[in-house]
């Protein structure tokens, strides 16, 4: 496990410099950072999953508390591993309103995430951090329901020859399960915790 963490922390480093030359040398890479790109002025945010303990749970389980939710895959060489270390500092940071909050790492790769590779994955970040995985149904009606993009996408020398294109914007979903706003890649620790305080 100290391996695992290691690992992921030392791709944290080095993923921003990884993301600033796909973004600016390689346009076409843009689709794996996309936003959000449709109105999310009628975005319902609803899932029925399974988390990385095995657990069934819906949107309705986390009711209650302030959402951030974030759709990824653990083969993810850069935005990925980024994102969740970020998360990871925002709970710090939230010190003792990080109890009103939970992040959910929702996973758009269920072929290869399966439970016991996501409680692996997560738990290299933070303890809080849940990540949560189900079908190929599941997953899609989930990101449907955010209305989050993603794509499976052939890549010769990724694992198992492909990678995933998804939005990666970190989704706030309030208490009673309504969409607030989204954080777009790169906002930092500090910001959002700043966003969050003032909302609780």
């Amino acid at each position: 496990m100290k391996t695992v963490r290691l690992t992921l922390w030392g791709a944290v480093v080095v993923a921003s410099a990884a993301f600033l030359w796909l973004y600016t040398s390689q346009g076409s890479n843009q689709r794996f950072v996309s936003e959000l790109s449709q109105n999310t002025d009628t975005l319902r945010p609803e899932f029925s999953l399974t988390d990385h303990q095995g657990n069934a749970v819906t949107e309705q389980t986390y009711r209650g508390k302030w959402l951030l939710v974030f759709f990824g895959f653990t083969n993810c060489p850069d935005i990925c591993p980024t994102t969740l270390g970020e998360l990871a500092q925002l709970m710090d940071l939230l010190g003792p309103d990080a109890q009103k909050t939970q992040p959910l790492f929702i996973s758009i790769d269920p072929e290869r995430d399966r439970v016991e590779t996501m409680a692996e994955y997560v738990s290299a970040f933070h303890p809080s951090i849940v990540g949560l995985t189900g079908t190929e149904t599941e997953v899609t009606a989930t990101a449907k329901s955010f209305k989050a993009f993603f794509e499976k996408l052939p890549q010769e020398t990724a694992p198992d020859g492909y990678t995933m294109g998804h939005t990666s914007a970190v989704y706030l979903i309030s208490p009673e399960g309504v969409f607030v706003r989204t954080y777009s890649y790169g906002t930092s620790p500090e910001k959002i915790a700043a966003d969050v305080q003032q909302r609780l």
